[in-house]
C-alpha cells in the first residue's frame, strides 16, 4: 500500500463532536481532505452546518447536527442521523469536552459539577462508543480516536475533576481497544497547550514564556498539530496501532506551577 493510500479515508463515514471550532473542526476538515465523509456535531448548530459546509469543499459529502452530548437522546440521534444519511459509521472522533481551567477547588465542588465535567469527558464519548461500535463491526473498519489532555497524568492546582476524567478516558480507551478488536481500534490523544480560542482568553505574553521555558520545541500547539495525529490513529496508517496514548506537545508539559 503507498503512503498516499495509507491515509486515504474515501467511502469512510467520520462522526466529530465539538466540531463547530478548534480541535474539533480542525479534525474534521482534515478528515474530509483526505476523502471522509463528516458529520460535524456541536452544541451549537449554526457553527456545525459551517464546518459541514467547510469541509464540502474537499468535494466530500458532510452534514451537521446539532448535539449536546449530556444529553443520551442527543447522542442517539446523532449516531440514527449518520446511519440514514450514510448508511455506516466509520470513524468516530471523541472531541467534546469541557471543564478544568482551574477552577476546581476542592472546597468548591459539588456533585452536580463532577458529574457534568465526567459526563462532558468520559461518559458521552462511552455512549456513542458503545453505538457506533456494531455499524464499524458491521462494515469491517472503525476507529475510535478520543480527545484527552496533558492533564490526564500531571498535576495542577484546581484541576482535579477535569484531570481525573481525562485519566479515566485514556484508561477507558485501553480497556475499549481490548474489548472491540480486532475490527474496531481505540487510540486517544493529549494535546498540550493548544491556541485556541479558549487558549486565548487566558493566555497572556508572561504566561506564554512561562509554558515555553518547560517546551523543547519552542512553541504552542496549533489545532493541524492535533488534527495530524487525529488522521494518523482514524486511516489505515495506523492499522497495527490500538490503546495508546500519544501526547502531541511539544515535548514538554506547558505546566505553569
Amino acid at each position: 500500500m503507498s503512503i498516499k493510500e495509507k491515509y486515504d479515508l474515501s467511502g469512510k463515514v467520520a462522526i466529530i463532536t465539538g466540531a463547530g471550532a478548534g480541535i474539533g473542526k480542525a479534525s474534521a476538515l482534515k478528515l474530509a481532505e483526505a476523502g471522509a465523509y463528516v458529520v460535524c456535531s456541536d452544541l451549537n448548530e449554526e457553527k456545525a452546518n459551517l464546518t459541514a459546509e467547510e469541509a464540502k469543499k474537499f468535494g466530500v459529502e458532510a452534514i451537521g447536527v446539532k448535539c449536546n452530548v449530556l444529553q443520551e437522546e442527543d447522542l442517539n440521534n446523532l449516531v440514527d442521523t449518520t446511519v440514514k444519511t450514510f448508511g455506516k459509521v466509520n470513524i468516530l472522533v471523541n472531541n467534546a469536552g469541557g471543564g478544568g481551567a482551574g477552577h476546581e477547588s476542592i472546597e468548591s465542588l459539588t456533585l452536580e459539577y463532577i458529574t457534568k465535567t465526567y459526563t462532558l469527558n468520559l461518559f458521552s464519548g462511552l455512549i456513542l462508543t458503545k453505538l457506533c461500535a456494531p455499524h464499524m463491526k458491521a462494515d469491517g473498519y472503525g476507529s475510535i480516536i478520543n480527545i484527552s489532555s496533558m492533564s490526564a497524568n500531571m498535576v495542577s492546582h484546581n484541576m482535579i475533576i477535569y484531570g481525573s476524567s481525562k485519566a479515566a478516558v485514556n484508561q477507558a480507551t485501553k480497556y475499549a481497544a481490548y474489548d472491540l478488536g480486532p475490527e474496531i481500534r481505540v487510540n486517544a490523544i493529549g494535546p498540550g497547550a493548544i491556541k485556541t480560542h479558549a487558549l486565548g482568553t487566558v493566555l497572556t505574553p508572561e504566561i506564554e514564556a512561562k509554558m515555553l521555558a518547560k517546551t523543547p520545541l519552542k512553541r504552542l500547539g496549533d489545532v493541524e498539530d492535533i488534527s495530524m495525529a487525529v488522521l494518523y490513529f482514524a486511516s489505515p496508517a495506523s492499522a497495527w496501532t490500538s490503546g495508546q496514548v500519544i501526547y502531541v506537545n511539544g515535548g514538554g508539559t506547558q505546566e505553569l506551577d
